[in-house]
């Protein structure tokens, strides 16, 4: 069948597939370098935990059959060193059947990671990697030119992932309506970059223009996705553009990467030979000269199968766009296979961030020093850094904990005893740990209102953020109160 391959795509499905291999990478290397404090047998949440009360029907991994910290490790480095490969090219030196096998196989590590990540893995571009790695797999190699059938459906994923955000953004806060809510987004996002402090001070005027670009980008670029090209490629160049825009002024984990790497699958060669310097493709099929084979059959077969399958699994999701109550960020199968997203529904006009501090006074008088960490705002002169793609969990967590207590309540107790205890996995987490030598006798959790400096105060002081204390949130606590949260054998460790 001819018509089934589309090999002017050849060089985006490139792009596409090199880019989702970092993008899961980075994930993998999250998952190796912080489970143990937060998921481990001795973690704040601990998968042993919540595979005896949620069968595998409800959250398929291969962790059901067995579940070992050494396990998890293993499967974390496993898949950070086949995403290297895949990065590498190494599926293209392969079958395509073993290529696709790759794939697959990264695609089942991560999704049992997901599957038991609970409220560390609650995010919705952990979806949107699991419906983007499962496409991956279908896309071939260079073996074979590109199969028409995935390159649509690509683009029916880009386009719920913009259109769903626009959507809940339209329906939600007011602001965007009023194209007022960048006059507070950039200050009072999860997690600043270094960046951020400018984009906050840009006009008001220009904050008005950046919101009302991206309603055209994401209520009305979308639909040209399914226009004859070079139309396709002009709608995903802009929202290219305005990923970038985003990834320059936050850290908003592989989320606007993955995004990237879509919208990089959609582009024609025409199109990417005016926007980088590369060569025409070759045409398809022996006859031309071209590096492919032919599509086997059974390799179409799989693919017409797939896109029937998310055809049918879309229904759900395209009710969910068309919904006055719509939700974002929603998964509607246990296997992440099409899923709805959106972002940023409402938008924070003020910015609270939790301090933890700890002190040796077992009165609790004084000695109180403060805990950092990596990413999330802390000391006041110190500058928000990059990290996206890398996912900072706790940093995010305790982003949601500063908007309501609800957003902890699993975990921030066992976060506290786990500091009470200088538990060496937890203290990884963090930049700065201030008793290195021996543990707090009591820690606090402090609410604080931060706000950007503007500029005479960042020039007289040198703080990029500016701080007043709110209230505590939680008042000094011991191991006698919490000594029930610490890590196994933990609690009686001497000080």
């Amino acid at each position: 069948m001819a018509w089934f391959a589309a090999p002017e795509y050849r060089l985006a499905r490139e792009l596409f597939l090199r880019l989702l291999a970092l993008v899961y990478g980075c994930g993998f290397l999250a998952a190796a370098r912080q489970f143990r404090a937060l998921l481990g047998s001795r973690g704040m949440l601990p998968i042993p935990r919540f595979l005896a009360r949620v069968p595998f029907r409800r959250a398929p991994s291969l962790f059901h059959w067995h579940y070992s910290d050494r396990l998890y490790a293993a499967v974390a480095r496993t898949g950070a060193l086949l995403s290297a490969a895949l990065l590498a090219g190494a599926a293209n030196l392969l079958p395509l059947g073993a290529a696709m096998a790759a794939w697959a196989l990264l695609w089942v590590l991560y999704l049992s990671i997901v599957n038991t990540g609970q409220t560390w893995y609650a995010f919705g571009w952990e979806s949107l990697l699991l419906e983007a790695g499962a496409l991956a797999v279908f896309l071939g190699n260079d073996r074979t030119a590109p199969p028409l059938l995935g390159t649509w459906l690509l683009r029916w994923l880009l386009f719920r992932v913009e259109f769903g955000a626009g959507l809940i953004k339209w329906r939600g806060d007011t602001c965007w309506r009023a194209l007022t809510c960048l006059y507070h987004h950039h200050e009072t996002q999860p997690m600043p970059g270094p960046l951020s402090w400018f984009f906050h001070h840009l006009p008001r005027p220009l904050h008005k223009v950046e919101a009302a670009a991206n309603h055209v980008v994401q209520l009305v670029v979308p639909f040209g996705l399914f226009l004859p090209q070079p139309i396709a490629s002009g709608a995903a160049l802009l929202m290219i553009a305005t990923q970038l825009w985003l990834i320059a002024s936050g850290n908003f984990a592989w989320l606007n990467w993955l995004t990237v790497a879509l919208a990089l699958g959609v582009l024609d060669t025409g199109t990417l030979r005016r926007v980088l310097p590369v060569g025409p493709d070759p045409a398809y099929g022996p006859a031309y000269g071209s590096t492919y084979g032919p599509q086997p059959g059974w390799y179409q077969g799989l693919v017409a199968g797939y896109a029937l399958l998310v055809l049918a699994l879309s229904w759900r999701p395209l009710r969910n766009l068309l919904s006055a109550h719509q939700q974002m960020n929603r998964s509607w199968d246990r296997l992440h296979l099409v899923n709805s997203y959106g972002a940023f529904g409402t938008v924070s006009r003020v910015r609270y961030e939790i301090v933890l501090e700890g002190t040796r006074d077992v009165h609790g008088l004084d000695g109180w020093q403060e805990y950092e960490f990596p990413g999330k705002p802390g000391p006041v002169r110190r500058l928000p850094r990059q990290f996206a793609p890398y996912h900072l969990r706790l940093d995010w967590l305790m982003w949601f904990a500063a908007i309501s207590p609800a957003h902890a309540r699993p975990w921030f107790h066992p976060l506290l005893a786990r500091l009470l205890v200088n538990d060496p996995d937890t203290l990884r987490l963090l930049r700065r740990n201030p008793f290195p030598d021996t543990p707090p006798a009591l820690v606090r959790a402090r609410l604080y209102h931060y706000r950007f400096t503007d500029g005479p105060e960042l020039r007289a002081t040198g703080a990029w953020w500016h701080r007043r204390h709110v209230r505590d949130r939680q008042p000094p606590v011991g191991l006698a109160e919490l000594g029930r949260y610490a890590p196994p054998g933990a609690a009686g460790r001497p000080r």
